[in-house]
């Protein structure tokens, strides 16, 4: 900023107003270098960063669906930033292991985590946690994984209405998994069961895989959940009654949407993969890295991952994503209150 220049023009105004004038003029003037002083140092920082490495924390065990893509996403990303970024995993907790602690993170661009939706906003809306999404801010949105429900493909339903109809004739002998009580899965299954006036019984897993193992197993009727059963449906040994989503996947375009059979759960069940950083980080900084992780998601072999499993590549920017993340614990909310579910403190 050049004083001398700025003093000049002071002085300008001053000779040519009156005394009054002068005063207000001398006010507003005065603030316009104040506000430009307070910008300087995010403007300076963004463009001197990153200066050392960049820490992220995924918020699952290494190997999953966040794990790998976000690692594929650093090797990128640290190319363009100049910069190595150091990937460490802190699963557990349905991302609370991981989140918690990050939230006490020093908002400087150089400790970011790696999570889903689910992870972010979900279970605060039944238990206490340490956090919620307002103590982050999105950097980017970079994937979502689909959702919906599976039986064995040579079980006589061939719809999702078969399988109403079905536990409709014979109340509580359907059985169906998800990865846990009051999990996105299990209440688009209690709100279609609350709907149709049916009883099925859930039967909650550790995670995806041990449902569709027990499914194939003919332990279970149905899997109600993520991307795990995708490979079994290609292969011929599960069938896919219906998407949870709001439109169909393009993997697989012949499967109708729960909404499109009448269906209408006001939540997105599938969960979004999200890079968040402490609130507070500056959004110079934010910008950069958000370039940096955007531009990550044009590599080829990160594309190729996410075909591999499965998953959709969807960006995202900080707004958007911060919006999407807001949009999803207000529906959750309407469904808490659509199914009458009690926080856990509540239950006696």
């Amino acid at each position: 900023m050049n004083c001398s220049w700025w003093g000049k023009v002071a002085i300008y105004y001053l000779l040519k107003t009156d005394h009054a004038q002068r005063r207000k003029t001398m006010k507003k003037m005065m603030v316009i270098p104040a506000l430009l002083l307070l910008l300087v140092p995010g403007l300076t920082m963004a463009q001197t960063f990153p200066t050392k490495p960049i820490n992220i924390v995924v918020s699952a065990a290494a190997g999953g669906t966040t794990d790998i893509p976000t690692r594929i996403l650093a090797s990128k990303a640290e190319k363009i930033l100049g910069q190595p970024i150091i990937v460490s995993n802190k699963g557990g907790g349905g991302g609370a292991v991981a989140l918690g602690p990050a939230k006490g993170d020093p908002p400087d661009g150089y400790h970011l985590v790696s999570h889903t939706s689910v992870a972010m906003m979900w279970y605060q809306q039944f238990r206490d946690l340490p956090y919620s999404h307002k103590d982050f801010v999105p950097v980017l949105q970079w994937g979502h994984a689909g959702a919906g429900v599976v039986v064995k493909a040579d079980s006589s339903w061939k719809t999702l209405k078969d399988l109403v109809e079905y536990a409709r004739k014979n109340p509580g002998k359907v059985t169906y998994s998800s990865i846990g009580v009051n999990s996105p899965p299990h209440l688009v299954m209690q709100y279609i069961g609350k709907k149709e006036g049916i009883q099925w019984t859930h039967v909650p897993f550790a995670g995806g895989a041990p449902g569709v193992s027990s499914v194939l197993g003919g332990h279970i009727t149905a899997m109600a959940g993520s991307m795990e059963w995708a490979a079994h449906v290609r292969e011929g040994s599960l069938r896919i009654l219906a998407i949870f989503e709001d439109a169909r996947m393009s993997q697989f375009p012949d499967v109708p949407t729960a909404k499109e059979l009448g269906y209408n759960y006001p939540n997105d069940p599938a969960a979004g993969y999200l890079i968040s950083a402490p609130k507070g980080t500056a959004a110079p900084i934010l910008n950069k890295l958000a370039d940096a992780f955007h531009k990550a998601m044009d590599d080829p072999e990160f594309i190729q991952t996410m075909q591999q499993m499965e998953m959709k590549i969807l960006y995202r920017n900080s707004k958007d994503a911060e919006t999407y993340l807001d949009d999803a614990v207000r529906n959750l909310r309407m469904v808490i209150k659509e199914l009458n579910i009690p926080r856990e403190t509540e239950k006696k």
